[in-house]
């Protein structure tokens, strides 16, 4: 029989606070507890936040149409449609192909000005600002395939002046490496080496995450709101007064998908690599001034694919050569396109 000298003391017996197995697992159960409060306090409210944005964005996507329209027209090119936009008149018709992320409003200011002396194309690749949806992977062999048709389909003759920026270099030589006889000419600008594999093994899940994560930032609403880090510095009015559109969700979703993709596209294009393989096409490719001399000397390997092929180093170190020296691009372009 135990003895307590103070019947009154409790001091002995067990505490819910004691260390006791039992006491462990009620404090537990209070912690748990309270990280679920915790944990609905921070939820509840992002979840209504991404439902009030994911609302704004849907009834603002509405009213985009209206608010900006495509300036060119749609396309039906094996159901789905791209915007093309043409301007001018005569000549050989040049056909511009923008870089990643980027589409034909980023064109606006060097079409304006070429549009003068003939034909120009901008066009949207698939999922792009104005451009539906197309099929994946989105490999720039199969984007060459859809130039084709949009070209075709829209009743717009070649050969053509191919003018290509960044990315857009890979689709313009796959195009020119199956269909020859309708390349008049190229003009590339600081366009991706198709050999920097390696690089691109690295980068490529990067990009694919920075463009998924934007695309739902833009699905919520946070582009159209704050977007304007998302523009380049010096793109045209236009890409920017059609912002919501050029850089909404469409466009961040269409690029990552070519980032996806974008080992298998290097792959395509180094397998049209050979020597003379554009013949005596007239060729002009220009560089941004800066770069190490590994990736000026793959410039002028790409330039010497043709025996008419040039390199120009660009005063300006901006990979956006067209916005920083539009100038440049235009007379550029028109010299090629004046070649015969």
């Amino acid at each position: 029989m135990s003895r307590n000298p103070n019947p009154d003391d409790h001091s002995a017996a067990p505490r819910a606070d004691d260390p006791a197995p039992g006491g462990a697992r009620a404090g537990r159960r209070r912690w748990v507890r309270r990280l679920r409060r915790v944990a609905l306090g921070l939820v509840v409210p992002a979840v209504v936040v991404g439902a009030v944005g994911a609302t704004y964005e849907g009834l603002a996507e509405r009213e985009d149409e209206q608010r900006y329209p495509a300036p060119g027209r749609l396309v039906d090119v094996g159901g789905y449609r791209l915007h093309l936009h043409c301007t001018g008149t005569g000549g050989r018709t040049v056909v511009l192909e923008a870089g990643l992320g980027e589409s034909s409003a980023g064109w606006a200011t060097v079409q304006e000005q070429l549009s003068d002396g003939g034909r120009v194309c901008s066009y949207d690749r698939a999922g792009y600002a104005w451009s539906e949806p197309g099929p994946s992977p989105r490999t720039a062999g199969r984007e060459a395939e859809e130039l084709h048709r949009l070209l075709e389909r829209a009743g717009e003759p070649g050969p053509y002046v191919l003018v290509a920026h960044s990315y857009g270099g890979h689709v313009v030589r796959l195009f020119t490496d199956r269909w020859p006889h309708l390349t008049a000419g190229l003009v590339l600008l600081d366009v991706s080496d198709e050999n920097a594999i390696t690089a691109l093994k690295t980068a490529k899940p990067l990009l694919t995450a920075q463009f998924t994560l934007e695309s739902w930032a833009a699905r919520l609403g946070a582009v159209r709101l704050f977007g304007g880090a998302l523009i380049p510095d010096n793109a045209p009015p236009q890409a920017r007064r059609d912002r919501p559109v050029v850089y909404g969700p469409g466009s961040l979703t269409a690029a990552g998908a070519e980032a996806a993709a974008s080992v298998d596209s290097a792959r395509e294009v180094q397998a049209t690599v050979r020597p003379g393989a554009w013949g005596d096409k007239p060729v002009l490719v220009i560089a941004a001034a800066g770069q190490p001399p590994g990736a000026i000397e793959a410039q002028r390997r790409l330039a010497a694919l043709s025996s008419r092929g040039r390199l120009l180093v660009a005063d300006s170190t901006d990979h956006y050569v067209h916005y920083a020296q539009p100038d440049l691009v235009v007379r550029s372009v028109r010299q090629i396109r004046e070649t015969r």
